[in-house]
């Protein structure tokens, strides 16, 4: 297992230096996020952001991520370059040599939460989820009062997006990803890339939208798209972990017996009522998901690939991104490193 980091560039108020002080973490994941999206990505950008880590100590482990455009997900004419500028930068990451491509296919938004600072009994704050709260925010005013992703919407182009996936289902969805999959995973093979989706967060429909990347059904069904090493999963324990029906271990022991499992995201999450939970400290008795169940079945399994602690609390005070703030995702790091360790037989 490799242990990485997310770093969000230059902006980050995560200073590299720091990150380099956490034992055990060489590897950094990141990507370039001022090219838009469905532009090809530079490979001298690529090169120094690579080269910038390089400097730092580290390496670049993974690129989380490459947006897919709308117009992609939507099945719209214009696919067919948007998909040859994607594979373009998968081809410029492979000439650096990074090895794993995280994405995800979720119609217009990303990771949603209702609360960027739900504040626990320790003073603590963290990201939270309430499906009663989401159905009062207003769309009207475009994406403002959701998190920030690659791309935001005014008012007006997010009621074009909303319109134009009426017309898409679920089955229509996963047409569009197979499109877009028997195109790209070619060309990732043939650049030593492994592509690793990441399912939907949280895993159920959000304002009527289709989500199809949520349970054990969809991964599989995703992973025999196109049947290639280069054709994974991000196995995300607290966005698959949000929904009680969703056994992580087995999930991991069926996905990583077969090589599928090409990144991890490590994080917990208590679930607290029905389509509820809020972020929690990684070890396994503060939340919902049995973390030491998916490192034991990881390791069963022989997973060698990266691992980075995802979101955490915002904690001692620390101020900025939330959900990635420095110190509790050192903390997390730790931790998983420890149970790796303390799981060895």
């Amino acid at each position: 297992m490799q242990m990485t980091f997310r770093w969000y560039g230059p902006t980050d108020p995560v200073r590299l230096d720091y990150v380099r002080q956490i034992p055990g973490v060489r590897g950094i994941v990141s990507a370039l996020y001022d090219v838009p999206v469905g532009e090809t990505w530079p490979a001298e950008s690529l090169a120094h952001l690579a080269d910038t880590i390089d400097a730092a100590g580290m390496r670049l482990a993974v690129v989380e991520s490459i947006p897919v455009h709308e117009d992609i997900k939507l099945g719209r004419p214009t696919r067919d370059r948007l998909i040859d500028n994607y594979c373009a930068s998968v081809r410029h990451m492979g000439e650096i040599g990074v090895p794993v491509l995280c994405y995800n296919f979720m119609p217009i938004f990303d990771w949603t939460r209702t609360d960027l600072a739900m504040r626990l009994p320790d003073g603590s704050t963290c990201l939270s989820y309430d499906d009663a709260e989401l159905s009062r925010i207003d769309l009207s005013r475009g994406t403002g009062d959701l998190p920030g992703w690659a791309t935001a919407y005014s008012a007006e182009q997010l009621a074009a997006l909303l319109d134009a996936y009426k017309r898409v289902d679920a089955e229509r969805l996963w047409e569009h990803l197979a499109y877009f999959l028997e195109r790209v995973v070619p060309v990732a093979a043939e650049s030593n890339v492994k592509m690793a989706i990441h399912p939907d967060d949280p895993p159920w429909s959000i304002f009527g939208l289709p989500r199809i990347v949520k349970n054990a059904a969809a991964l599989d069904r995703l992973v025999s798209i196109v049947d290639s090493p280069a054709n994974g999963v991000t196995f995300c324990t607290g966005s698959l972990g949000a929904d009680p029906a969703n056994d992580l271990p087995t999930m991991v022991r069926s996905l990583g017996s077969r090589g599928k499992i090409n990144f991890m995201h490590c994080r917990n999450v208590l679930v607290t009522g029905t389509r509820q939970f809020h972020e929690s400290p990684h070890p396994t008795e503060f939340g919902s998901v049995d973390m030491r169940g998916v490192l034991q079945a990881l390791r069963e399994t022989g997973y060698t690939g990266p691992m980075r602690p995802d979101h955490g609390r915002m904690i001692w005070g620390e101020v900025g991104r939330p959900g990635y703030g420095l110190h509790d995702r050192a903390l997390g790091a730790m931790y998983l490193q420890g149970l790796w360790e303390g799981l060895q037989q």
